[in-house]
């Protein structure tokens, strides 16, 4: 495995961040954002017609990234030295976990250092962010939480045979990937590395997953008991036949979760 740490530019950076401020977004996507960048106006912002608050956006995080370019830049060289240091012992874990040898896989990433306060990961791409406020510490848990993503769904397309439109939210398969994410970071080898875990620490999935229940049982209990009795392709299958199960369950929890 191998991560090339980029400052991708001011475009790329204002054309992310607007991703999660189109007019159907929720609230749980888009808030963040005016939490990260107190010169942002949220009042104002929300009521201007969307052309204009869309101007009042990028102009403002225009002028925020040149602030903040040269901090950025250091962050690459930071975070590459980071990883670095801790490439052995993630290979390591993740070839446990998955029961292939990860060090032959993905020697092509590339991680985006960004202003936006969610990080999305791009399968086809083989391309992630990491928000810059990270420590390096914070950036490696990132790295990891996104790196189990792209060997997850490299194990899954073996098995199933899908396309990577079906690993994309709102998708049962997005959601089923993104609730296993703590169990595969468990492994002592990963989570002393992960600052984000365990929970209290404010942790390394989505926190309306913590209390979401399904079947009278908390849904992440159940899942790491399958985890961690069965092979990683069992696991796959049966793991998300059960989400398929009570798919109705677990969509409504999201839901109201995001609202």
């Amino acid at each position: 495995m191998e991560i090339n740490f980029i400052n991708p530019g001011v475009e790329y950076m204002i054309q992310s961040i607007m991703e999660f401020q189109t007019e159907e977004m929720s609230a749980f996507w888009s808030e963040p954002l005016y939490h990260f960048y107190p010169r942002l106006d949220r009042d104002f912002s929300m009521n201007l017609p969307f052309p204009e608050r869309s101007a009042y956006l990028e102009r403002i995080l225009r002028d925020e990234y040149f602030e903040l370019e040269n901090i950025i830049n250091q962050k690459v060289a930071l975070y590459s030295s980071h990883w670095t240091n801790c490439k052995g012992q993630i290979e390591a874990a993740l070839s446990d976990a998955f029961e292939i040898d990860c060090t032959k896989l993905f020697n092509d990433l590339q991680c985006n250092i960004c202003m936006n306060p969610i990080s999305p990961r791009f399968l086809k791409k083989r391309c992630f962010e990491v928000f810059y406020l990270n420590s390096e510490k914070g950036a490696i848990g990132t790295a990891i939480h996104e790196i189990i993503h792209f060997v997850w769904f490299y194990i899954w397309n073996s098995l199933f045979h899908d396309t990577c439109k079906e690993y994309e939210k709102p998708s049962l398969k997005w959601i089923l990937s993104e609730m296993v994410v703590e169990s595969v970071m468990s492994d002592k080898r990963l989570s002393s590395i992960n600052p984000y875990y365990p929970r209290e620490n404010g942790g390394c999935i989505y926190p309306y997953f913590f209390d979401m229940t399904v079947d009278g049982k908390l849904i992440l209990d159940t899942l790491d008991a399958m985890y961690k009795s069965q092979n990683i392709k069992d696991f796959m299958r049966n793991s998300y036949a059960y989400c398929q199960k009570y798919e109705l369950e677990i969509r409504k929890h999201i839901q109201q979760s995001e609202k």
